[in-house]
Order: C-alpha cells, then structure tokens, then sequence
C-alpha cells in the first residue's frame, strides 16, 4: 500500500510540473500585450514597464517557471492588479476558495446520498417502472446545464416563496442556518445536473456485483437480501461512484461559473473568470492552480479510497 501511495503521489508531482508549465505560458502566448491590458491603453510607458516587471515578462521562461514554482510552495503570488487592485492574491483565493468549499460541501451533503439511493432503488427494482422513473428522469435533468437549472429553479421557487433566497451569499455574521437557508437553490441546481449520472453510475455498479459470483454464493448460502447488500454487494458497487466523484471535485470547486454568477456566489470560479477578464494573471495563476491541486487531491484520495474498498483494484493500480 505504501509503494501504491507514493506512486500516486509522485505522478501527482508530475502533473503538477505540467500544469506549473502550462500556467507559466499563459501570458507569454496570450494574444496583446498583458501589461496594456491590465494598464490600460493610456497607460504611460514608465506605468507599462512597471507592469511588464511585476509581471516578470522581462525574464526568461525558464527563470519565470522557477518564479512560479517558489510562489506554490511559498503561497505568495504577489498582489492583484485589477481584480482587487493591491490585495494580496492568495487572500482573494482563501476567500474564494472558503466559499466554493461551502457550497461544495452542502451540495453533496444532498447529491451524494439521493443519487446513490436513487442508483441503488433502480438496481434494485431493475426493468420496472421506478428504475425507468430513475433513469430516464436523471437522463432529462442531467440535459440541463447548470446556469438554467439555476434560472429555473429561481423562476418557480425563490419568486414565488420568500424561504428560497435569490443570493447564494448569506450576509456577514448569519448563523449555520441561514447560510444554509442561501445555499439550498445552487445545491438543488448541482442535484440536478448530477443526480442522473451518478445513479446510473451506481445502479450499473449495483447490477454488476449483483450478478457477480461471490453474490450468487451468498445468496444460495441462505443470505438475506439486505446481508448480501451489506457484506458483499455494497462496498464492489460503489467504487465506480466514487471514482466518479472524485473526478468531478475539482470541477465543483472551479467550473460551476455559470452557476456562480447566477446566484452571485463568489467561489473560485467566479474569480477565475473576473481574473480572466481584467487580465489579471497573478490572481488567475493561483485560482487555477489551487483549483488544479484540488482536482488532483480528490482524484488521489478516490484512487485511495478504491483501493481500500477493494483489494484487487489496488493490485490493478500497481501495487505489487
């Protein structure tokens, strides 16, 4: 299990060493002059200098990758030129990230748990009428993207009832609830668009370790349905459904803009994009690449996780 955690970890560096390559080329090949555009086109020639020296354009590529490199395991990006102008970037992030975070978590406090259920449900009553209720209705739902499932559900539910809130930011100091109370609508929106996936993902999981032969052995042993569930069918069926979530982590903490800008949320997503659009390449370097870290956090930990609820997927994993 060691030699498997350090192999993950290590080619984990290795993405990280690619991604630290690709961030550091953004404004090298980004169409224009970045320091123009984070100046302004009046700029004077001294301001645009300053600009381009912050920026570290007049370096090498090489020497600007070391730069990078030192600001990720420092976590000191400088400050932020325009999104908020002299603010320190890793500050912007904290804020985005703590923020994103909370969204995230509540939502799959809510998605995790009905679509595994739904998933199991319709595995368990398969060819009947409530698996193709499950299937076919997470289908349509999963069709919706996200920033119109927001749209609707502020349509038909926070016009009309005072309960559902229109921002997903609670105010400054509100309590557990309240906050809570603010996130229910983008959390209903996640649901929607993952409900469908994550039950197939789980019901064909379901349906292959029902057919498999160890389930076959316990049930002719005499075991109920519910033991063979437990015992046997459980921990084999859930594994796709993890890899699923841990693949899709990171797009929950960094691309759910649409969403984010909906219900004015400001997650990292949201600062990714006001990052892209002032050009502000300190801020957008650091959204992104925690963003980045998180993705392969997440896919580490599944990896992991697979790996304990399932012996043999470890050895699949190259574990000697």
């Amino acid at each position: 299990m060691a030699r498997f955690i350090i192999r993950r970890l290590l080619l984990s560096l290795v993405t990280l060493a690619i991604l630290l390559v690709i961030v550091t080329l953004i404004p090298n090949i980004a169409p224009g002059d970045p320091a123009r555009k984070i100046a302004g086109g009046t700029a004077s020639p001294e301001r645009l200098a300053s600009v381009t020296e912050a920026l570290g354009l007049n370096d090498s590529v090489p020497t600007q990758l070391g730069n990078l490199a030192k600001s990720v395991f420092t976590l000191d990006f400088g400050a932020s030129f325009s999104v908020a102008s002299g603010e320190p970037v890793m500050s912007l992030v904290w804020d985005a990230l703590a923020n994103s975070a909370k969204l995230v978590l509540f939502a799959l406090a809510i998605v995790v748990p009905l679509s595994v259920l739904g998933g199991l449900v319709a595995a368990y009553r398969k060819d009947t009428w409530i698996d193709r209720v499950i299937v076919n209705g997470g289908l349509a739902l999963s069709s919706i993207p996200e920033f119109v499932a927001g749209v609707l559900l502020l349509a038909f539910l926070a016009v009309p009832f005072n309960f559902f809130k229109v921002q997903a930011r609670a105010p400054e100091g509100s309590s557990i609830l309240v906050q809570m109370q603010h996130l229910i609508l983008p959390a209903l929106a996640v649901l929607m668009v993952y409900f469908g996936y994550i039950a197939r993902i789980t019901r064909a999981g379901t349906i292959t370790a029902l057919d498999s032969d160890y389930s076959r052995t316990a049930f002719m042993r005499g075991l109920s349905t519910r033991d063979v569930f437990r015992k046997h069918v459980a921990r084999n069926a859930l594994q796709p459904t993890v890899a699923v979530l841990g693949t899709q982590l990171g797009y929950l903490f960094g691309g759910m803009v649409g969403l984010e800008i909906v219900f004015g949320y400001p997650g990292l997503g949201n600062l990714i994009i006001r990052a892209i659009d002032r050009a502000d390449y300190p801020v957008l370097r650091a959204a992104v690449l925690t963003v980045a870290i998180i993705y392969m956090l997440a896919t580490l930990g599944a990896d992991l996780l697979i790996a304990w609820m399932n012996p043999r997927a470890r050895l699949q994993m190259g574990e000697d």
